[in-house]
């Protein structure tokens, strides 16, 4: 990509920054909570109404809710840290309310109701997670070690969480799997605020930093709306080539594909993040983006399954690497008291891309066939590719060198570090 060179802060040097290996443990027992929550919460609300057709229009607005909402939940959470522990209860509570109607049965219209109120609650961990990172780290070379550390972890316990959900919910019951969900929440947040409060990690913004007044405000930072445009089509052209490839050769050898994918994301994550790169953020996005399109050509040139696994390894590896190299865009480009809220856009962004491909590419399917299911993969692709391209372009000419220059300092200044 850019003739990487080996050195710098190690992992194990990343996990023994103060007071990180507490926040990142119990940041990964409350990501837990939400990568095992989809089965327990879809059949507990079947449970409840006796229809899978109630269930999914509840399971899929508290989805929507939860996406659209987190940026605003995330602001509040950098204003006032406090509220994260009341986010935490009042989601608790609601998922205990839903689990309750899970034995006792509910009309449709309550279920909604209820799915909807969860969904407006959630508090941040993994934007949260990531910020906390930024101000832990010392410099851009530990930044880049955390992100990735982070980014492949929060990646494997979201790929991991449905096997685990399915499991408590053949072995005791939808309700019983959505308590368990609920009790590491409880146990997530509560560890995870202790930490906060134990650490000297400061979330609000210190006097005479920049100041982000709104969201709109956001969309100003140069790149930012970029950026996003960027993470949405990744998201988009990942669920689009899943309709295709299931629409091809069925389940099961799709589910082995997005295997490899994240296969492929976590080894290439890792990798990525233990190298120092020449090139900036914002270029290396750009060639992370044409690479992803790249590969999602090759399916659709040939239809073959050894095609197909070839090019999801290497998306993988683009993807998680692509977001990786966001959220360090954010950390160097938005105003510290912006960078919760802008890395929850990220998130949005890439989660309402699957949502928006994953409609488009059903409807593309019953009129076309999945030949141009799998073009329309590689088009949205390469529409993210050019507008990362035209957004690297368009950075100031001297970032690259001054970058250049921080991270070859942070590798010289890492190297007695134990790994």
């Amino acid at each position: 990509m850019s003739r990487p060179s080996k050195g710098g802060t190690s992992y194990r040097a990343v996990l023994a920054l103060p007071h990180a290996r507490k926040l990142f443990a119990a940041a990964m027992l409350a990501r837990l909570s939400y990568g095992l929550l989809g089965l327990p919460l879809l059949l507990t609300l079947k449970q409840a109404t006796g229809s899978y057709a109630v269930a999914g229009t509840a399971s899929g607005v508290f989805g929507l809710v939860t996406a659209l909402l987190a940026p605003a939940r995330a602001r509040l959470v950098s204003r006032r840290p406090r509220a994260l522990m009341a986010l935490a209860g009042a989601y608790a509570s609601l998922l205990g309310a839903i689990a309750v109607l899970g034995v006792a049965g509910a009309a449709p219209w309550l279920a909604i109701a209820l799915a909807t109120a969860a969904g407006t609650v959630p508090p941040p961990v993994g934007p949260l997670m990531r910020t906390l990172w930024g101000r832990l780290a010392t410099d851009q070379a530990q930044r880049q070690r955390a992100l990735s550390l982070d980014t492949v972890s929060e990646s494997t316990v979201f790929a991991l969480g449905p096997a685990v959900g399915g499991v408590l919910i053949s072995e005791t019951s939808p309700a019983l799997a959505l308590a368990s969900c609920i009790a590491l929440v409880l146990v997530g947040f509560g560890a995870l605020g202790t930490a906060l409060r134990g650490s000297a990690v400061e979330l609000r913004p210190t006097a005479g930093s920049a100041a982000v007044r709104s969201s709109w405000g956001l969309l100003r930072v140069p790149g930012f709306a970029a950026l996003l445009l960027v993470v949405f089509s990744s998201g988009g052209a990942l669920a689009v080539e899943e309709i295709a490839a299931v629409a091809s050769w069925g389940a099961g050898v799709t589910g082995w594909l997005l295997a490899l994918c994240s296969v492929g994301g976590a080894l290439g994550g890792l990798a990525y993040g233990r190298r120092t790169w020449r090139l900036t953020p914002a270029k290396r996005l750009a060639l992370l983006a044409a690479s992803a399109a790249a590969c999602l050509a090759l399916p659709a040139l040939f239809t073959a399954v050894p095609v197909a696994a070839f090019a999801l390894l290497g998306l993988g590896v683009c993807s998680d690497t692509l977001l990786i190299t966001s959220f360090l865009l954010v950390d160097s480009t938005v105003p510290t008291d912006g960078q919760l809220e802008a890395g929850t856009w990220v998130s949005t962004s890439y989660n309402l891309g699957i949502a928006a491909g994953s409609a488009f590419a059903g409807a593309l399917l019953d009129q076309a066939g999945s030949g141009a299911v799998f073009a329309l993969a590689a088009a949205t692709a390469s529409a993210g590719a050019l507008v990362a391209s035209v957004a690297a372009h368009g950075s100031a000419p001297g970032s690259e060198a001054e970058e250049v220059a921080e991270v070859g300092e942070a590798a010289e200044g890492s190297e007695a570090v134990a790994r």
